[in-house]
This record gives C-alpha cells, sequence and structure tokens, in this order.
C-alpha cells in the first residue's frame, strides 16, 4: 500500500531513531557503525486492527537488517499498555521455544513511531491461508504442520503465566455476552448459541497463557512448516484448550474439510498436543471450545463492523467482515 510523502519521510525518520542502537554495531576497519538509513518502507495488506509495515535497515557499510513494524492505527489508538505486553508474551514464548519474531523495540509512545507499535524481525515464508493449504510449494509443510503448531502450543502453555504480569483474564463467555449487550443488536442464533455454551460449560483443563488468536493467517510457513507465530495482540490468561478449539474453527479452514486447520483432525491435534506435553484434551471439551470459537468469532465480526459504520475507523476490510456474520449463524 503507498505512502504519502511526508507520511514516509516522518516514519521513516522515527524508525532509524527507534533502532539505531538496536541492530548491533557493524564495523568497517577500525570504526564502529550505527547509524541506519531506512530503505523499502512500505504498508503490507492485511490485518483489520493494526497496521504493519515492511522495511529495511541498512547500515553504513551497507549491511541490511529485514524488519517489520507493527503498530496501532494512528487514528485509532489501542488500550493502554496493550502493545507492551504482546511484545513481552512474544519473547516469553520464544523463550519457552514457540518459534517467533525477534522483538527488538516496543513503545506504548506515540511519539516515537506515530502510534503504540514495535519493530521486530521479518520472517520469510507464506502466512495466507489459502496458499498453505493449496500451494504445490508447501506440500511436504502441511503434512507436519499440525504437529508442529502443537509443539508450540504445548510449548507455550507450559510457559510462566506469572512471565505476562498484567495480563487480562476473563470469563470467556461473560465477554461475549457483554460485547452483544454492548453493540444492541439482537442476533437470536448468537443467543441460543450463547445460552447453549452456558449449560454445557465443560470443566478447565488448566490456566495459563493463550495466544488467543492461534490459527492459518497467523502463521508463518515455509517449506519445513511453522517458522513463526505472530499477531499476539490477544494474548491473556486462561484454560489452554481455547487455543486448540480457535484452531478448529471452520471459519480458519479457508474451504478445506479437516477440521483442525484444514490440514488433520482433531483427534491428531490432540493426540500431538499431548504428546508434545500439553494436557489430554477430551475431544468432547475440544468441540466446546470450537463452538466458543465459532460464536466468538461472529461477535467478532459484529463488532469489527461496527467500528467503521460508527466512524471509529472508516475501512473497506471492516466493513466486508460484517458479512461474515451470516456465514457465522
Amino acid at each position: 500500500m503507498a505512502v504519502t510523502a511526508d507520511e514516509g519521510v516522518r516514519l521513516k525518520a522515527q524508525l532509524a531513531d527507534a533502532i539505531r542502537e538496536r541492530i548491533g554495531v557493524a564495523r568497517i576497519g577500525a570504526a564502529s557503525v550505527t547509524d541506519v538509513r531506512i530503505d523499502g518502507l512500505r504498508r503490507l495488506t492485511g490485518g483489520a486492527s493494526r497496521e504493519s509495515w515492511s522495511f529495511d535497515a541498512v547500515r553504513d557499510d551497507g549491511t541490511r537488517v529485514e524488519l517489520v513494524l507493527r503498530r496501532d492505527p494512528p487514528s485509532r489508538p489501542g488500550p493502554a499498555g496493550a502493545m507492551a505486553l504482546e511484545a513481552r508474551a512474544m519473547r516469553c514464548a520464544g523463550e519457552a521455544g514457540v518459534p517467533v519474531p525477534e522483538v527488538l523495540f516496543d513503545t506504548d509512545d506515540a511519539a516515537a513511531l506515530g502510534a503504540a507499535g514495535m519493530i521486530m524481525g521479518r520472517v520469510q515464508g507464506e502466512a495466507l491461508g489459502k496458499r498453505i493449504l493449496r500451494d504445490d510449494a508447501l506440500a511436504a509443510a502441511r503434512s507436519s504442520l499440525v504437529a508442529q503448531c502443537a509443539t508450540a502450543l504445548a510449548d507455550l502453555h507450559r510457559a510462566d503465566p506469572g512471565a505476562l504480569g498484567a495480563a487480562p483474564e476473563h470469563d470467556p463467555l461473560a465477554g461475549i455476552r457483554w460485547i452483544l449487550d454492548e453493540l444492541g443488536e439482537p442476533v437470536p442464533t448468537f443467543e441460543f448459541a450463547l445460552r447453549w455454551l452456558e449449560s454445557h460449560r465443560p470443566e478447565p483443563t488448566g490456566r495459563g497463557i493463550v495466544h488467543g488468536d492461534f490459527r492459518l493467517g497467523n502463521l508463518m510457513v515455509d517449506g519445513d512448516g511453522l517458522a513463526a507465530v505472530l499477531d499476539w495482540e490477544l494474548v491473556h490468561l486462561g484454560d489452554p484448550a481455547e487455543d486448540l478449539g480457535w484452531f478448529c474453527v471452520r471459519a480458519w479452514r479457508f474451504g478445506a474439510s479437516p477440521p483442525a486447520a484444514g490440514l488433520g483432525e482433531r483427534r491428531e491435534l490432540l493426540d500431538a498436543y499431548a504428546a508434545a506435553g500439553g494436557a489430554r484434551v477430551d475431544e468432547e471439551v475440544l468441540r466446546w471450545w470450537e463452538a466458543y470459537g465459532t460464536l466468538r468469532w461472529g461477535a467478532i465480526c459484529l463488532t469489527q463492523t461496527a467500528v467503521h459504520l460508527r466512524g471509529e475507523l472508516r475501512s473497506v476490510e471492516l466493513a466486508a467482515i460484517g458479512r461474515r456474520v451470516c456465514e457465522t449463524e
């Protein structure tokens, strides 16, 4: 996506200031080189709530560091502390063995990057769900992706929840009830689903760090499989089974039949998760969380569309998400 000349100049200067001391010191002879220039800055498509920008930081000696800026839209700042929490979650996940981009810089100060944001290493691969499921070049990766995703989740869920500090923790059904009441738009199918979930709620499988949006579209995949887990903005503390159920929601299968992200069977996912050290999760418990995830996605569609209709952030993408409400019903 194109940027205006003034916006590009301003953002390049902000990026250079933010990372000048964080990309390592190159050397030319006996001299240290820490100055950088920003090259190839471009806005990436995708992402309904945050912006992503790709760029290279070029040192004076010509060496390049491939990076990505992720930030709130300047016209729609996120909750205070949200970016710091996301960066902290990524660092915590990386220490636990989950493949994540390296976070070089993060800030909740809008003055630094034009909005709260973070700068991280750029990971090569494919993130579009339909391509991951259909590209011939990724056929070998698909055969191992369910097990790799299960392992990444097991590693994350074993991490110390206290490492996140003041992370959100809430009753998942209460959150959906609040959304439906706040929007004031009756959706009978969603009301029925919510009541069913309330009356069939299973016992918790545990408590841990929950990614909150672990699915195709937020996973970078290369020829060897899972290269990085992206988009940690919905991270919270809760029942780890939530991530497993979200991975199976129909919306993230992109037209493929197998229930586990269009890649495999539910039992395959659960067995791989347990083999990697996660809790043994019953398949009926998984189905409850899958149903919850489906309802949650419908509530998200309602919310995103309301942001556009209320004029908080005019976006064709947010408006288009509104049609997904009927698909979810």
